[in-house]
């Protein structure tokens, strides 16, 4: 079984997204993201005094994201072709008897795993709690799967709302911000700058940190998976 993200990618319309390059300004952006706010469906702030309005064609030239009508959320899960939260979870995990109880993605199978650190990591970044999926988290999983396209600029916008009520989340979208602000000719000289060479991309080096293990060249496993079955050959997923 295989899973391309560069193809899952290309289908959500997120590849000028997630391979975002340039310089980050890590100032700027929390100032953006003090003054931040949302009047119907419009991002607002101000930055050294200038006024910022994030309307579609700044979404499309700094992220390549348009402004669909189509919605992933809890608030249209009835659209979403039968989603059920645990029955969804359970689909996931390595052992499907195994009570749904916390979340966790501990016991998720390979893919499932890629795709929660894709989710929490990539598309909807925090800076806690990514030992547990959240409701989100899941009904994001689901539409890859499932390949049902999503409104990443609402979904981005909700996370930046929630970010701006909870000041101690890790800064979200730091190099998309940081290129809102280089549109918006916003003065950048003689500010912290930071610069973004390499694109986002699953490495080697994030598949062993979310729990993976390479057995033979593209070929990988769960590490409890492993250590729980002994015979690593009947859980082998290439990517």
């Amino acid at each position: 079984m295989k899973i391309s993200t560069k193809l899952l990618f290309k289908f959500q319309k997120l590849e000028k997204f997630v391979k975002l390059t340039g310089y980050i300004y890590p100032d700027l952006v929390k100032v953006f993201l003090t003054n931040i706010w949302i009047d119907e469906g419009i991002i607002y702030s101000q930055v050294k005094g200038v006024d910022i309005v994030i309307i579609d064609e700044v979404w499309l030239t700094v992220a390549g994201l348009r402004d669909a009508r189509t919605i992933a959320s809890r608030a249209n899960v009835a659209d979403l072709g039968g989603f059920n939260k645990v029955q969804f979870f359970r689909s996931c995990i390595r052992n499907p008897n195994n009570p749904a109880r916390s979340f966790s993605v501990g016991g998720l199978s390979v893919i499932s795993r890629i795709l929660a650190y894709i989710v929490r990591w990539l598309l909807t970044p925090r800076g806690f709690n990514h030992a547990v999926l959240t409701e989100d988290d899941l009904i994001l999983m689901y539409c890859l799967i499932n390949k049902i396209k999503v409104n990443w600029v609402s979904v981005i916008k909700e996370q930046l709302s929630r970010i701006r009520k909870k000041l101690e989340f890790r800064i979200p979208y730091a190099i998309m911000l940081s290129g809102f602000i280089e549109y918006c000719d916003i003065d950048v000289e003689n500010e912290l700058v930071e610069e973004v060479k390499a694109h986002s991309k699953i490495t080697i080096a994030t598949l062993s940190k979310i729990g993976l293990k390479r057995v033979n060249d593209n070929q990988w496993i769960c590490k409890a998976s492993a250590e729980e079955h002994g015979d690593w050959r009947t859980i082998l997923l290439q990517i």
